[in-house]
C-alpha cells in the first residue's frame, strides 16, 4: 500500500471542514491598497496557526503586521513557508457573480477575493499539517511560517523585516506562496521571480486647468509634456532607450534554454485567452517567445491620467499629467540602479521637470534548478499529479523572494493550487477544489521527504 494512503484518506474525508475554514478566512477583508482589515486578518491567521499548536507572534512593522509561527518537529531540519494574507482590491464590483467577501462554492470551485492569492495556499498548507498531526501526533521536522500583509503593495517593509529577524527565520529551505498547474494540468516549478521597479511620473505645467481656446496656443500642456517624456523611454522597436539599462542583465544559460524548450508552446494559448493578434519584436512562438517572455526586462506604461476623460467633449488644457510605469527586472538589475538611470536619462533629454515617485520594488532572485530541495518538491508531485513538476527558470511576475534567497540563503520552491483560470487580481477569483486537495497532498509528501 502507498505509504501516503492514510494521509490522503484523512485529507479526502476532511476536505469540507478545511474549505469551511478557508471560507472564514476569505470572508475577512484584508485589502492592502485600502488598508482594510489587515490587523483583523493577521489576528485570524494567528489563531489558525495556534489551533495547530504553533507558537505565534504577530510582529509590527511600519506597515501591516507580519505573522510569524513556529512548531518544533521530530528532527532539527526546518522548513519555512512564506505566504501573505493581504489581497487585491475587489473592484470592479459589478463584474462579480457573487460578492467578493462572501465565499461561494459552485461547480467544484470556491469563489472570493483572495481565495487563490493567497488565502487558499495558507489554508491548504495548514490542512496538510492537520493530516500529519492526525497520523503522527507531531510534525516530521520543524515548521515555520512567515505570513505578511503587504505583498500586494510591493512588500515595502518585508526586506527590512527579514534582515532584522534572520535568526528567527533561519531555515534549511523555503516553500513560496504560489504555484499551480498549466493548461495541460502539469504542475509547474518556478525557480525565480523577476524584480520590479514601479514609479509614477508626473508633470505640472500650470496651477489650474484652463480653457483650451485660451491656453492652447501659448501655455504649456502637461499631457503633451508627459507624452514626449514617455516617448524617450522606449522606441517602436521595443528597445528601452535609457542609457545603460541593459548593462546588468544576465543572459539565460544553456540550461535555462533547455528547460524552456521542454515546455509546451504557449503562443496559441495566449492568442486565444488574451486576444493577442501578433506578438511584438517579430516573435511568433516556440522557445524564443518563452525566453523573451521572462528573460527580457520591460518598461510598461500601466496607466495614464490627464485632463477630462468623461462622456462628451470638454475643451480643457490640463495642468497636470501622470503615468504609472513599471520596469520588470532581470538578474542582476536592481530598483535603485533603474531609478538612478531613469532620472539621469530624463534630465539629459530635457525633462528635469518630470517628477519621479518610487512606488515600490524589489530585486530579482533565482534558485539553482538542481538544488536538492527543488528536486524533492518536483519529484514528490508525481505521486499526486501523475507527472513530476516541470521546471521553469523564472516567472514573469515579481515578489519579495530576494531576501529569502540572498539574505537567508535558502532554496525557494514554488508549489500551489492555481490554474490558468484562477482569475487572481480580477473579478470572480476562484480555486478548484480538486487542486486544493492535490496541493495539500503534495505538501504532505514534501514535508515528509524533506524531513528524511
Amino acid at each position: 500500500m502507498n505509504e501516503y494512503h492514510g494521509y490522503d484518506t484523512y485529507l479526502e474525508q476532511n476536505l469540507d471542514s478545511s474549505i469551511r475554514e478557508l471560507s472564514q478566512l476569505v470572508a475577512q477583508p484584508s485589502v492592502g491598497a485600502q488598508d482594510w482589515g489587515l490587523k483583523e486578518c493577521a489576528t485570524l491567521v494567528g489563531q489558525m496557526l495556534e489551533k495547530r499548536g504553533f507558537a505565534v507572534r504577530v510582529l509590527s512593522t511600519e506597515g501591516a503586521p507580519v505573522v510569524f509561527a513556529e512548531r518544533k518537529g521530530k528532527n532539527d531540519k526546518t522548513l519555512l513557508f512564506y505566504n501573505h494574507y493581504d489581497v487585491q482590491p475587489p473592484e470592479p464590483l459589478e463584474l462579480w457573480e457573487s460578492p467578493p467577501f462572501e465565499p461561494d462554492l459552485r461547480d467544484g470551485k470556491l469563489y472570493g477575493r483572495g481565495v487563490s492569492d493567497d488565502k487558499g495556499h495558507i489554508a491548504a498548507r495548514l490542512f496538510a499539517l492537520d493530516a500529519l498531526l492526525d497520523s503522527e501526533g507531531e510534525l516530521p521536522c520543524n515548521i515555520k511560517f512567515v505570513i505578511e500583509g503587504e505583498e500586494e503593495t510591493a512588500s515595502v517593509h518585508l526586506h527590512q523585516f527579514v534582515l532584522e529577524n534572520k535568526a528567527l527565520l533561519a531555515a534549511d529551505a523555503c516553500v513560496w506562496e504560489f504555484g499551480g498547474v498549466n493548461e495541460e494540468e502539469i504542475p509547474i516549478q518556478y525557480l525565480g521571480l523577476r524584480g520590479i521597479c514601479y514609479v509614477e511620473l508626473s508633470v505640472e505645467s500650470l496651477s489650474t486647468d484652463v480653457h483650451s481656446g485660451l491656453g492652447g496656443s501659448i501655455f504649456p500642456n502637461a499631457a503633451w509634456r508627459l507624452t514626449w517624456a514617455l516617448s524617450t523611454l522606449k522606441g517602436q522597436d521595443e528597445r528601452i532607450r535609457i542609457p545603460g539599462f541593459y548593462d546588468n542583465v544576465r543572459p539565460p544559460s544553456e540550461l535555462d534554454r533547455e528547460l524552456l524548450a521542454a515546455l509546451p508552446d504557449i503562443a496559441q494559448e495566449y492568442k486565444s485567452r488574451y486576444g493577442v493578434k501578433e506578438f511584438i519584436k517579430g516573435l511568433t512562438g516556440g522557445t524564443e517567445l518563452k525566453v523573451e517572455e521572462i528573460f527580457s526586462p520591460t518598461c510598461t506604461i500601466c496607466g495614464l491620467t490627464s485632463g477630462y476623460q468623461g462622456a462628451g467633449p470638454k475643451t480643457v488644457q490640463p495642468a497636470r499629467a501622470s503615468a504609472k510605469v513599471d520596469f520588470r527586472l532581470i538578474p542582476d538589475q536592481t530598483p535603485a540602479e533603474v531609478l538612478e538611470k531613469l532620472r539621469t536619462h530624463l534630465d539629459a533629454e530635457g525633462f528635469s521637470d518630470v517628477q519621479i515617485e518610487f512606488l515600490g520594488g524589489e530585486p530579482p532572485a533565482r534558485t539553482d534548478p538542481d538544488a536538492p530541495f527543488i528536486n524533492i518538491v518536483v519529484d514528490t508531485a508525481r505521486d499526486v499529479y501523475g507527472v513530476p513538476m516541470q521546471k521553469v527558470p523564472m516567472t514573469g511576475g515579481s515578489g519579495p523572494n530576494y531576501p529569502f534567497v540572498h539574505d537567508l540563503g535558502l532554496p525557494v520552491a514554488t508549489a500551489g493550487l492555481g490554474y490558468p483560470d484562477s482569475r487572481v487580481h480580477a473579478p470572480n477569483e476562484n480555486i478548484r477544489l480538486d487542486l486544493y486537495l492535490k496541493h495539500a497532498k503534495h505538501m504532505v509528501r514534501v514535508i515528509r521527504e524533506f524531513a528524511k
